[in-house]
């Protein structure tokens, strides 16, 4: 091998790398939010799990809410659910019911989160192999699904909840599933068009 064949040999991983850089630099600012809609229009799974605060008892998806309500999955572990956790401390005190899933967590972790930071859940089940919440549709935790009041998931939101997309996606769609679920009318036909 001559010297002029060793040299392109060096240039081919440069040239790839390079391109790879150049690729990455224009992918930046746009967004990388990906939302598998597979659980969305479906009634919450089946389950069978412990109750957080009390793993003798368990708890089923015949025991949830009959008016809408959040699931947030959640863990210990997980750095944005600690961030995003005091929303949802606020939210209830706004009244919003949401029912938590801790996610493939230690119970002793996830016990101390709730003591330190406040427990903002109707009820917490603890989904220590995670089939739960894969079976909701989780890409990663935090996630949180809006269930209306027959129990069948209208909207899933990949990441942090906060005042910026409560005001402007989750609490519009929990409005008008709380609105049908009173049997008022008003723009219930489009709940698919608001939850989206």
């Amino acid at each position: 091998m001559d010297s002029q064949q060793l040299k392109l040999w060096f240039l081919i991983p440069l040239i790839v790398f390079v391109g790879l850089i150049i690729m990455l630099f224009f992918r930046l600012g746009k967004p990388t939010e990906i939302v598998t809609n597979t659980a969305l229009e479906r009634p919450v799974p089946t389950f069978e799990l412990p109750l957080l605060s009390d793993t003798s008892r368990m708890v089923t998806d015949a025991q949830m809410p009959t008016s809408p309500y959040l699931i947030n999955i959640w863990g210990s572990w997980c750095p944005t659910c600690v961030y995003e956790h005091p929303f949802f401390v606020e939210l209830k005190k706004r009244g919003v019911h949401t029912v938590g899933v801790n996610y493939k967590d230690e119970i002793g972790d996830a016990l101390e989160y709730l003591n330190d930071l406040g427990d903002p859940y109707l009820m917490s089940v603890q989904d220590k192999s995670g089939q739960f919440a894969l079976d909701l549709g989780l890409t990663g935790a935090p996630e949180t699904f809006v269930v209306d009041g027959n129990g069948v998931i209208r909207q899933h939101i990949v990441g942090e909840v906060n005042e910026d997309n409560w005001q402007s996606r989750i609490n519009p769609c929990l409005k008008v599933l709380q609105d049908e679920a009173a049997g008022k009318k008003g723009p219930a036909d489009n709940i698919e068009e608001i939850c989206k």
